[in-house]
């Protein structure tokens, strides 16, 4: 944080030099793999928490069309250059095309909160895409999932998960809002200290219990049961049912601690995880993959701002916030990883554009904005 880039990329580095690649002093054990699940699933809970829908709908057609575009383009690129350029797998490719639609909603917000940039027409614009970003990014890795535990691309078994993440995501944040009325009456009449944050994890973790009972990955359950816990948690169809800002925020407030002590956890296990000693760093191949899937992960997320009806400027830092893969591209990687499907060096090389396209984006933003903030909105 002193440097000014991301915590996750100091807990990455933290478990790269702790682990098999640098001092070896710890091991990627059955039990940090169990703690950093928990990691990501409470994750997944806050990014949920986070989430705006009315936002999304708000911000209309543009962020509609960066968030398609963004999340089209990175895959056909990625899956392209993959296939195409260095003669992966479909299956592979596609993984690989999959990670790089992935765009951090939390350090995004982040750098436009630091700016003073998030309620500009710029900012909502890529808030609301951002939101969209997240949804299709879950659907697609709970199919990437799929594939990569039924051993290949099968579109029955793809449309029967789409079915049954489509009836999560309807019947899940019903039941999770309708069971934090009760938790929200018991909180008022006990006395039992810890009341919210313990059953908000008993919760959350029956949720992705949940998710993975219907054959969608269990983060799923920690996204559907944020949603639902949302200060910004709404029913479509003119169905009523009135958040209690009080109580979401005492959710909020109280869970936070706990997220916290979780989802480092994860990312220091990623880096655990790698081992570079065993990646010949002398071959230009690896080097090569990492570039052209950094370019085609930058170039997929600026394209689609460059389409808009907006001057340049505008233009650009669009694109650039939608850059900044972070904790949800690193999901990707690992799950491809631990599955087996990507073998060491592709996962490294993944890794390096991840951490690349984190580090790189909120300092060219800063940047951005000091120089060219005449010609932005207000």
């Amino acid at each position: 944080m002193r440097l000014k880039t991301p915590s996750v990329i100091g807990e990455l580095f933290a478990g790269i030099v702790i682990g098999p690649s640098l001092f070896g002093w710890i091991e990627p054990v059955e039990a940090l793999k169990l703690l950093a699940e928990i990691g990501i699933i409470l994750l997944l809970f806050e990014v949920g928490l986070g989430t705006d829908i009315k936002r999304l709908i708000k911000s209309g057609q543009k962020s509609t069309f960066i968030a398609l575009t963004g999340f089209i383009t990175p895959l056909v690129l990625g899956f392209s250059a993959s296939y195409w350029i260095f003669d992966l797998s479909w299956f592979i490719s596609l993984f690989i095309g999959g990670t790089l639609t992935a765009t951090s909603i939390g350090i995004t917000v982040r750098v436009l909160s630091d700016i003073n940039f998030h309620q500009s027409k710029e900012g909502q614009i890529v808030l609301g895409a951002a939101v969209l970003d997240d949804v299709l990014g879950v659907i697609l890795l709970a199919l990437l999932y799929e594939f990569s535990i039924g051993g290949g691309i099968n579109w029955l078994n793809a449309g029967k998960v789409f079915l049954f993440i489509t009836t999560f995501f309807v019947v899940a944040p019903l039941l999770a809002k309708f069971l934090s009325v009760f938790i929200k009456h018991y909180n008022k009449v006990s006395e039992i200290p810890g009341l919210i944050p313990t059953t908000m994890v008993s919760l959350v973790l029956f949720f992705a219990w949940l998710a993975h009972a219907v054959g969608a990955p269990e983060l799923l359950g920690g996204f559907a049961a944020g949603i639902a816990l949302s200060r910004r948690f709404f029913l479509p169809l003119g169905v009523n049912l009135h958040a209690d800002e009080s109580f979401s925020k005492s959710i909020e407030q109280q869970m936070h601690p706990i997220i916290k002590l979780f989802t480092p956890i994860f990312f220091v296990f990623v880096g655990l995880s790698i081992n570079l000693r065993e990646i010949n760093w002398y071959s230009s191949d690896i080097w090569a993959f990492s570039i052209v899937i950094f370019i085609a992960a930058v170039v997929g997320k600026i394209f689609g701002a460059l389409l808009l009806r907006e001057n340049l400027s505008s233009r650009l830092m669009i694109g650039m916030s939608m850059i900044p893969r972070g904790e949800v591209g690193l999901i990707f990687a690992e799950i491809g990883h631990h599955s087996g499907i990507f073998n060491n060096e592709i996962h490294a090389g993944m890794v390096i554009v991840i951490i690349f396209t984190t580090i790189i984006p909120p300092f060219v933003m800063k940047w951005f904005h000091r120089k060219y903030s005449h010609q932005l909105t207000a």
